[in-house]
């Protein structure tokens, strides 16, 4: 069952759906908005469980969240967009072209990765559960510090973290740690696909991007150094402007 997503809409152009990463919500994509309203309609859903969504108990899927995008953009009256993700937001991207490729039109891949899960990532991700389960989102407040090399938005990430529903972040987590290999999605895409990273990127090494252009060579990489884990945060005009090569 879908759950209807609360969203923002802003600017005019080509449809383009940015989808947050975990454990954010929507305000993620403010830096980067002034860049992108001018060239794209940009349509900026919470995902379930984050921001002002509804949350659903833990047992769906990154398909699941996929099918959430898709409902909405139906509702929307929008046969198709592009889809652009950070992070998680890049694995839900990734479903959606697996599940509703008819619908997209481009794939924007910001600081994430095709690959699954290692063993020890899945079992500490459900250790991260039962602490949630327990002591709430505090487990999670750290992250702060990991999705930027620039301490001065650690705060306001801060922020954004402590304001989301334990419920949708235990979802979350056990969704990414059951996530398929995406490499082969990647791989058969003939939309245009546009990958930017950090190169400081300390969750998702900077090789995982160049993994995913070597499985897919029409890809644009565009790499940015002194640039941890969140491009669109940290480096908005830049990010923007790999975006634009979707177009």
């Amino acid at each position: 069952m879908t759950i209807p997503l609360s969203y923002h809409r802003v600017g005019h152009g080509a449809p383009l759906v940015l989808v947050h990463g975990f454990p954010l919500d929507r305000a993620f994509w403010n830096p980067i908005l002034p860049y992108l309203r001018g060239h794209f309609d940009c349509i900026l859903p919470d995902l379930r469980g984050f921001g002002d969504s509804p949350a659903a108990e833990a047992g769906y899927s990154l398909d699941d969240m996929a099918a959430d995008l898709s409902a909405l953009l139906l509702g929307l009256g929008l046969a198709s967009a592009f889809v652009a993700g950070h992070s998680m937001g890049g694995y839900i991207a990734l479903a959606f072209a697996r599940r509703f490729g008819h619908q997209l039109l481009g794939l924007g891949l910001l600081g994430t990765q095709a690959a699954p899960d290692s063993p020890e990532r899945r079992q500490t991700r459900y250790e991260t559960i039962e602490q949630i389960r327990r002591e709430g989102v505090g487990p999670v407040l750290g992250m702060a510090d990991k999705l930027t090399t620039d301490p001065r938005h650690a705060p306001d990430l801060r922020q954004i973290i402590q304001r989301q529903n334990p419920i949708g972040v235990m979802g979350a987590l056990q969704a990414m740690a059951e996530r398929p290999d995406s490499l082969p999605t990647l791989a058969a895409l003939t939309v245009p696909v546009v990958l930017a990273h950090g190169m400081e990127d300390v969750l998702v090494p900077v090789e995982r991007a160049r993994e995913m252009k070597a499985a897919l060579p029409s890809a644009v990489l565009v790499e940015l150094p002194g640039v941890g884990h969140s491009p669109p945060y940290e480096a908005p005009e830049q990010t923007a402007a790999a975006l634009r090569n979707l177009l």
